[in-house]
């Protein structure tokens, strides 16, 4: 008898029906998300329940202590880990391939983590989009030295490429470093749902100057001419077209997209990298010092050397890294799915 396999995603058909109107407008040079749009159409009662859970969220992290927030994060996510079993396999399979090392009991102990922090990341994205610049302050700790250097680069002529990675923080560290040092772009996936749209765009512009669509390296060479600083995460398979074939932890192969390269032969731009992880009594954002001698003429390995200083960022908190996603959807041509399961 032939198993089942995992479906993870409505298609996008189905779901263009559900909605009535999508986001989907891509395209080379789309230009800058400088502000969220507003239509009568988000009020159509096949929108109310996404209103609500919005709605829920907001008054969550605004009238919930913070402490309280982190504890209902946790059993969420350990609901999330009993409930979504698509992700709890692809968790499963990612930290089998990332660290083949690790007994299977230390994989399933890390594997509930990463659920708990997932469920943390669910207050903590409406903590990024809704709390004031004056909370968000209190809860970031940086170094001095660190600050002070990430300063006076900002304020120079410089073009800031801040490579950062998907932690489940990720939404948090964007606004701490706008806030810390210099308020800039960010990369991100346009949603076809138009609330879920709106709602991110308007919270992730709280501090930023605009967004642009990860598929649009037209406009971010845009911004980065106007030295405005771009935070850019390279660590998810974005498949065989865009991506080459590097190690990515355990994996030999790990399609990486080369974006960091080809954006960092601008003129006068320096790669950054920057990150924020959970700790006791916050958010430690860390910012490095700019990458030397990069980028090279060599493609293949400035996208390793990428990848490896991800990996350090990873290794510091391995468990509030987005392990949920398909990491190594895409393999080599011949090789086996590395997710057999999944659809």
């Amino acid at each position: 008898m032939t198993q089942k396999k995992i479906s993870l995603h409505t298609s996008f058909s189905k779901r263009q029906k559900q909605h009535r109107t999508v986001n989907r407008d891509k395209g080379w040079g789309k230009g800058l998300t400088e502000k969220a749009v507003f239509t009568r159409k988000m009020l159509y009662p096949t929108f109310w329940g996404a209103w609500f859970a919005i709605f829920t969220l907001y008054l969550s992290v605004k009238l919930i202590p913070y402490p309280l927030l982190m504890k209902l994060g946790k059993a969420l996510g350990k609901i999330m880990a009993r409930v979504i079993k698509g992700r709890r396999y692809i968790v499963d399979c990612n930290l089998k391939l990332a660290f083949p090392q690790m007994t299977e009991q230390e994989r399933s102990v890390l594997a509930e983590k990463i659920f708990e922090n997932s469920g943390m990341a669910v207050f903590e994205t409406g903590m990024a989009w809704f709390w004031s610049d004056k909370k968000i302050l209190k809860y970031t700790i940086i170094d001095d030295e660190e600050l002070e250097r990430a300063r006076a680069i900002a304020a120079s002529d410089a073009r800031i490429l801040v490579l950062t990675c998907h932690f489940v923080t990720l939404e948090l560290m964007a606004r701490m470093y706008a806030l810390t040092i210099k308020p800039g772009v960010g990369v991100y996936r346009p949603s076809d749902h138009p609330v879920w749209e709106y709602t991110q765009v308007k919270g992730r512009l709280k501090s930023n100057l605009a967004l642009v669509d990860r598929a649009d390296p037209r406009t971010m060479i845009r911004a980065l001419m106007k030295s405005l600083p771009i935070w850019y995460a390279p660590d998810q398979d974005y498949g065989r077209k865009v991506s080459i074939f590097v190690p990515f932890f355990a994996v030999e192969k790990a399609a990486t997209v080369t974006g960091v390269h080809d954006l960092s032969k601008i003129k006068n731009t320096l790669v950054q990298p920057s990150w924020t992880i959970r700790v006791k009594d916050g958010y430690r954002l860390y910012v490095s010092a700019p990458l030397d001698n990069f980028p090279t003429e060599d493609e293949v390995a400035d996208t390793a050397r990428c990848n490896r200083v991800i990996e350090n960022m990873i290794r510091i908190a391995p468990e509030q890294y987005l392990w949920l996603h398909r990491r190594f959807k895409t393999a080599p041509e011949g090789e086996p799915s590395r997710y057999p399961e999944i659809k």
